[in-house]
């Protein structure tokens, strides 16, 4: 399954019930101000560090740039573009937005 947050994780809790609720072996998609949970030093990094051990972890690399974080990516989240993202829906059978 593919999980798309696209809330920051200082407004809603959206990410930490997507981490709970995500099964090993998904993945997770980091979009619009959700991808505030995929930089070093904030609130939300070491939820998303753990689900590292669980789920392969992608950040929409334009959101991150038009945010001014570009370089401050946690290792191991995976950048990827709007094709990407096309992608990443196109190779699951089931997508959950987290709201």
């Amino acid at each position: 399954m593919l999980h798309i947050v696209n809330k920051s994780p200082l407004d809603r809790n959206s990410l930490e019930a997507c981490v709970a609720a995500a099964q090993a072996g998904g993945a997770l998609l980091l979009i619009e101000d959700g991808v505030y949970a995929a930089t070093r030093g904030n609130t939300a990094a070491t939820a998303l560090k753990s689900a590292l051990d669980r789920l392969t972890v992608y950040v929409l690399a334009p959101d991150l740039a038009a945010r001014g974080m570009s370089d401050a990516l946690i290792e191991g989240v995976r950048l990827v573009d709007y094709g990407g993202f096309v992608d990443l829906v196109a190779e699951h059978s089931t997508c959950q937005s987290w709201l």
